[in-house]
């Protein structure tokens, strides 16, 4: 990371929900959206926090993005429902879908939910960890606009097709998994690129189907999938799962993030919320998830590692360390944020000197 001033988690939140309302969002929705992109720089993935806000500002302002969705949740069957996310932002449709998965769950033990004509929905661990303060395990499926090749091929054609899971632990930190089905976030590409910084050999391809550790050309290029023809495969089933199965775009349909304002996204989720006591006592699935993380603590370390860590965990610190000394916010992307609120007359926070990460 370059050259970067740290501002309070609060601060910043308070700022990009301005910004948010500004650019003609409800209070409420403002909030959630500021709330999950601080989040998400809370707990170290900048590709996914408040950098994001040039990109979503754009987009509402274009008509891509309905700024005031009417979000509406249709029964299918006891366990199951079907969101229409109104084109608005994909985080406000996620979290009710959430909502419902759980509320249909507590009832029949097991809630599924789907999502159309939604957007982005950030992090994909927001809904993991949504799920989990309510006790609840869950997975999460969504499909993306066009990233990485089918295995074989050079042009973009499935999404980077990010899949969380989460599940509630006892006395140690829940299971938390966040990945998309890339080598490396997409939005980690982008970040090298508004920095000016190569990224390494063997995770993209160019335009024109070559290897690349160019940042700028590799984002206008595709991602490669991780695990060669494997992640592949896993991209096509959230495609299938999130797209065809929903009502939502798929197959290389949903319009691109960055580079098409020609009309919504029409993005598909999918959302699945289950009990951790259906098999048995949650006294006791809490103690054997105890005993799992206990056994992978103590488990025999490779050469050079100090600890062996769950999903989450680091994330889970990154969050406790950032919410007490602060968040690293680049240079480039302060700049878009201050030239942000001098559009939507935002007030810009007081900044910590002399901070460089």
């Amino acid at each position: 990371m370059g050259k970067a001033t740290v501002f309070r988690h609060t601060d910043l939140q308070v700022l990009a929900c301005q910004i948010l309302s500004g650019a003609g969002l409800s209070q409420d929705h403002a909030d959630t959206v500021a709330r999950d992109l601080v989040h998400a720089d809370l707990r170290g993935l900048a590709s996914h926090g408040v950098s994001r806000l040039p990109m979503y500002v754009e987009r509402i302002r274009r008509g891509v993005v309905n700024p005031r969705p009417k979000v509406t949740i249709a029964p299918r069957t006891t366990a199951v429902s079907l969101v229409d996310g109104d084109d608005g932002m994909g985080f406000i449709a996620a979290h009710a879908a959430m909502d419902e998965a759980t509320r249909l769950a507590s009832d029949s033990g097991i809630g599924l939910v789907g999502v159309r004509r939604s957007t982005h929905f950030g992090m994909g661990a927001l809904y993991a960890l949504q799920a989990i303060e309510q006790g609840y395990v869950s997975l999460v499926f969504t499909n993306s606009s066009p990233a990485l090749a089918m295995h074989g091929g050079r042009t973009a054609f499935l999404g980077a097709a990010p899949l969380a899971a989460g599940i509630p632990g006892g006395k140690y930190p829940p299971y938390v998994m966040d990945m998309s089905m890339t080598v490396i976030a997409r939005g980690k590409i982008r970040l090298a690129a508004m920095r000016g910084e190569p990224i390494a050999e063997g995770l993209a391809l160019d335009s024109e189907g070559r290897a690349t550790t160019d940042a700028a050309d590799a984002f206008e290029g595709v991602c490669l999938p991780f695990g060669g023809v494997k992640g592949s495969v896993l991209a096509t089933l959230m495609d299938l799962m999130s797209g065809v199965l929903t009502g939502a775009n798929f197959g290389g349909d949903v319009k691109s993030l960055y580079f098409d304002h020609s009309e919504p996204q029409n993005l598909g989720h999918l959302f699945f919320a289950f009990r951790p006591d259906l098999f048995m006592a949650l006294e006791d699935f809490e103690g054997r998830m105890d005993c799992f993380y206990e056994r992978i603590k103590t488990l025999p370390r490779a050469v050079g590692c100090d600890e062996i860590l769950l999903p989450g965990e680091p994330e889970q610190r990154c969050h406790a360390q950032r919410a007490r000394d602060g968040i690293p916010i680049t240079d480039n992307v302060v700049a878009d944020l201050k030239k942000l609120a001098s559009e939507t007359g935002a007030a810009f926070p007081r900044m910590t000197d002399g901070c460089v990460a």
